[in-house]
């Protein structure tokens, strides 16, 4: 099968699961709805997303979620939301803690460099809303070291997902099918709003290895 074919192939196959995963899912859940804001200790609902790639992707809109308390601690203060010398720790953390997982220390900070990207992404994006609706901003201001302490418990449970789906994830076709799979009924079972399943994109995008 040439490439040409091969990659109408699998568009084909993700459009099918992407409609399915919407399809299978009660219609009342379904409905858009805004994305929870609520400090996250966890998913909101019991179902988790569908497929081999569900608890990775779980835990990436938890982080995601968790993203909206950061944004809530900085407003109206003079933290920024672009903090390179944080992200720099941050990344080489995910270095460190990689290499000693046994998770390849450079796939690991891709994939989190886009977990910061995503988070950046929603903080401007509430910033934006809660700047020209300021009915919606919100009233208290959450502590940023329980949260932190939160984004570190998720980054190990992170990289455990990323070890454990290592060979999947090594597949391209069959790790992207995987991946809209779980992405698209995340979001669906999250009600995750516009600003949210773009971030969820973005978190995603180094999920699976690039061929060789």
């Amino acid at each position: 099968m040439n490439l040409r074919n091969h990659m109408t192939r699998y568009a084909a196959i993700t459009g099918f699961l992407g409609a399915a995963t919407v399809l299978s899912v009660p219609q009342a859940v379904a409905a858009d709805a805004p994305a929870n804001t609520a400090s996250v200790s966890g998913t909101v609902g019991t179902a988790k997303p569908l497929g081999p790639l569900g608890p990775l992707t779980d835990l990436v809109i938890q982080r995601i979620l968790v993203s909206d308390d950061v944004a809530a601690s900085k407003f109206g203060t003079t933290s920024p939301i672009e903090d390179p010398v944080r992200e720099a720790q941050v990344l080489e953390q995910v270095r460190t803690q990689a290499e000693a997982s046994g998770v390849n220390p450079d796939d690991a900070v891709a994939f989190f460099q886009d977990q910061i990207t995503a988070s950046k992404a929603v903080q401007k994006g509430l910033f934006a809303r809660w700047t020209a609706h300021p009915e919606e901003a919100p009233t208290t201001r959450p502590d940023l070291g329980p949260i932190r302490e939160q984004l570190d418990r998720l980054t190990t449970a992170l990289l455990q997902e990323l070890k454990d789906t290592q060979a999947l994830r090594e597949k391209p076709v069959a790790c992207t099918v995987q991946s809209a799979l779980a992405a698209g009924s995340g979001a669906v079972l999250e009600r995750l709003d516009t600003l949210h399943r773009q971030a969820l994109g973005t978190a995603t995008h180094s999920v699976c290895r690039p061929g060789d």
